[in-house]
């Protein structure tokens, strides 16, 4: 095993958590390396324009994104993005992550942002129209449609919650939901028929996305009559669950019923000397400010944790 190729740190994932371990790791003199399967940025590179982060008043995703990796960089981070983990082994004082079935690193502690994506409908013209009319957060997204006409995909608290709160915006919202009744909790459903903003259309769904530059309509099938319509839209918000990048891991570190990572106040799994941060742990906000603050909190705590294991090595 080559020397070169062992790291005090292994960040899994290179969104806004993964990014900030980095920053944090290197700039305390942690040699750190971030593994990242995809393009660097996770969900941050989805949003069109990013305007509640504290300190910038606006400013993309992508670009955001790209300061956070130079920045890490600055610092010393070794980043390596599109690579495939094919191994992954977590237990024991040295970790073991295998890449593209040949290369080898190894590290005294690993902090796993492996992130999530909201789960989608499915439908012709969802991936064209993604961040171009289509949302999957009314927080990041929601005053961009201030006084237009927009849809809320889904039945559930998150759908009603967020249809609520998207009134403060909208002149309209529709709710698409395709079954005769709500999965959300009375109040939450009470709350949204008292709003006048709101009205329903229940047993339905969309099956396609349409537009130009942006969304501009959708088809909805109403599946008792199987009836399709078409509707003018500015904009849809889709809230129909979310889905945590945990695949490879599962016997590894103890997930909950939702796959997402279970992790105590310093972002620690059960498997000593692994930390989870991001959107891929059991937690209900999932912002970039909330994955930065888990990011921090990660790399602070393996930071300890490595430090604690070179301070015995020496005094053995």
């Amino acid at each position: 095993m080559s020397m070169q190729n062992h790291f005090d740190v292994i960040v899994i994932g290179a969104g806004a958590a993964g990014l900030t371990a980095g920053i944090y790791l290197s700039r305390a003199k942690v040699s750190s390396l971030i593994l990242n399967e995809g393009a660097i940025g996770g969900q941050m590179v989805l949003t069109h324009e990013i305007a509640n982060y504290p300190g910038i008043e606006k400013i993309s995703g992508y670009e955001l994104a790209r300061n956070m990796k130079a920045q890490a960089q600055k610092f010393g981070c070794v980043i390596k993005s599109n690579i495939k983990i094919t191994e992954l082994e977590l237990d024991g004082e040295i970790k073991r992550v295998v890449v593209n079935n040949k290369d080898v690193y190894t590290s005294h502690a690993v902090i796993i942002a492996t992130g999530g994506k909201s789960r989608t409908v499915g439908v012709p013209g969802e991936d064209e129209f993604k961040g171009k009319g289509i949302s999957y957060c009314a927080t990041c997204d929601g005053d961009f449609f201030q006084d237009k006409e927009i849809i809320v995909v889904g039945g559930g608290n998150t759908a009603l919650e967020e249809a609520v709160s998207l009134t403060k915006y909208a002149s309209r919202v529709t709710i698409v939901h395709q079954f005769n009744h709500f999965q959300a909790l009375e109040h939450y459903v009470l709350e949204a028929e008292n709003n006048s903003k709101i009205n329903f259309i229940m047993e339905s769904k969309i099956i396609e996305f349409a537009g130009d530059k942006k969304l501009k309509r959708v088809k909805i099938l109403h599946q008792p009559k199987q009836e399709i319509t078409e509707m003018e839209i500015d904009g849809v918000f889709v809230f129909i669950g979310y889905v945590p990048n945990t695949e490879k891991l599962e016997g590894k570190v103890d997930l909950n019923n939702w796959k997402e990572i279970i992790v105590d106040k310093n972002m620690g799994t059960n498997v000593s000397g692994v930390f989870a941060a991001g959107d891929s742990i059991a937690k209900r906000y999932r912002q970039v400010t909330t994955a930065v603050a888990d990011g921090t909190i990660a790399a602070l705590s393996a930071l300890e944790y490595v430090n604690t294991i070179k301070k015995e090595k020496v005094t053995v």
